[in-house]
C-alpha cells in the first residue's frame, strides 16, 4: 500500500492545507542545523584564506616572473581585493563548487529515506510534489549561499590585504571598483545557473536511491565525464551541447566590454538540462512506491 493512499481521507480534516504542510523555512532550518552544511560552510569560508596565505608565502606571480605568454586570473589576484574574488571563482568553479551543489540536492531526499523518516512525512500527510518543492528550494537557496560565500568572502580577505581598487584585467586595461563589483555579481550569477545541471543531476538521483553518498557521488562524477567529454576536441561542434563547455563563459564578464554571447548559451543549455532532470525527479518521485 501506498503511504500516499491515507491522504484523501486526511484531506478532508478541519484546518488541513496541503500549501501549509512543511513550509520552506520549516526545512530550511533543519537543513542548516546539519553538520554538513556547517562543514561546507566552513571549508568555502577558508578558502581565501587559504589563498591568501599561499600568495604570502609564494609570492605574487609578477614578483617571481612566471606570468609568460599566458595570462589568467591567477597572474593579477593580489592586484586588488576585486581580483582576488574573481581570482577564488575561477580556482574553484571548475570543481569545488560542483561540491556543495552536489551535496545538497543529492543529500536532500536520499537521506530523509536512509534514515526511513521519509514515509512519516509523507504520512502527516506531506503531498509529494510539496515535499520536492519544499526541499528543492532549500537546496538551491543552499547552494546559491554557497556561491555566493565563497567571493564575498574572498572580497574582504582580499579588500584587507590588497587593498580596495580597480579590477586589473589580465589582458589589459582595468574596471573601476564599482563596475567590478557589478560584474562580478553577473559573474556569480552565471556560475549559479551553470551549476544547475549538477544540482539537477544530484536532485534526481536523490529521488532514485536510498543512499545520499550514491546521489552526490554520482552527480559529482557525471560532472566530471562532461569535464572530460570536453577536452576531447575531436568532439568538434558536439561539445556546444555540453554544459561544461560553457563553464568558463563568465569570463567574458570581466572584459573591458561585457560580452554577453557565451553566457546566453551556457546559460539555455544548463536550464534546458536542469529543466527535464527536475521534471524527471518529480515524475518519478510521484510513481515511486516508498518504503523507508
Amino acid at each position: 500500500m501506498h503511504v500516499d493512499d491515507a491522504v484523501p481521507a486526511r484531506a478532508t480534516a478541519p484546518g488541513y492545507r496541503a500549501r501549509g504542510t512543511l513550509p520552506v523555512r520549516v526545512e530550511l532550518v533543519r537543513q542548516l542545523k546539519r553538520r554538513r552544511t556547517l562543514v561546507m560552510g566552513a571549508v568555502l569560508g577558508l578558502l581565501p584564506f587559504v589563498l591568501a596565505v599561499a600568495f604570502a608565502i609564494g609570492g605574487s606571480p609578477d614578483e617571481r616572473g612566471d606570468a609568460g605568454d599566458r595570462i589568467s586570473l591567477m597572474d593579477t589576484a593580489t592586484a586588488s581585493g576585486a581580483n582576488f574574488a574573481a581570482t577564488c571563482l575561477f580556482v574553484s568553479a571548475g570543481f569545488l563548487l560542483v561540491i556543495p551543489v552536489a551535496l545538497f540536492c543529492g543529500d536532500t531526499v536520499a537521506s530523509e529515506a536512509g534514515w526511513s523518516s521519509l514515509r512519516y512525512l509523507l504520512a502527516a500527510p506531506v503531498p509529494r510534489a510539496r515535499l520536492l518543492w519544499s526541499k528543492l528550494v532549500v537546496a538551491l537557496g543552499m547552494s546559491l549561499a554557497a556561491i555566493v560565500l565563497l567571493p564575498v568572502v574572498g572580497l574582504l580577505v582580499g579588500t584587507v590585504v590588497y587593498g580596495w581598487g580597480p579590477l586589473e584585467i589580465p589582458t589589459g586595461g582595468t574596471l573601476d571598483a564599482g563596475t567590478a563589483a557589478q560584474r562580478l555579481v553577473i559573474v556569480i550569477a552565471y556560475v549559479f545557473v551553470s551549476q544547475l545541471v549538477t544540482a539537477g543531476l544530484a536532485f534526481w538521483l536523490s529521488t532514485r536511491t536510498d543512499a545520499p553518498l550514491g546521489a552526490v557521488g554520482g552527480a559529482v562524477g557525471l560532472t566530471i565525464v562532461g569535464n572530460v567529454l570536453d577536452a576531447v576536441t575531436a568532439l568538434g561542434d558536439w561539445r556546444d551541447f555540453l554544459p561544461a563547455h560553457w563553464q568558463f563563459a563568465w569570463a567574458d564578464a570581466v572584459q573591458p566590454r561585457l560580452e554577453w554571447g557565451g553566457m546566453i548559451q551556457g546559460a539555455a543549455v544548463s536550464i534546458t538540462y536542469a529543466v527535464v532532470l527536475f521534471a524527471l525527479a518529480f515524475r518519478g518521485f510521484g510513481r515511486k512506491d516508498i518504503v523507508s
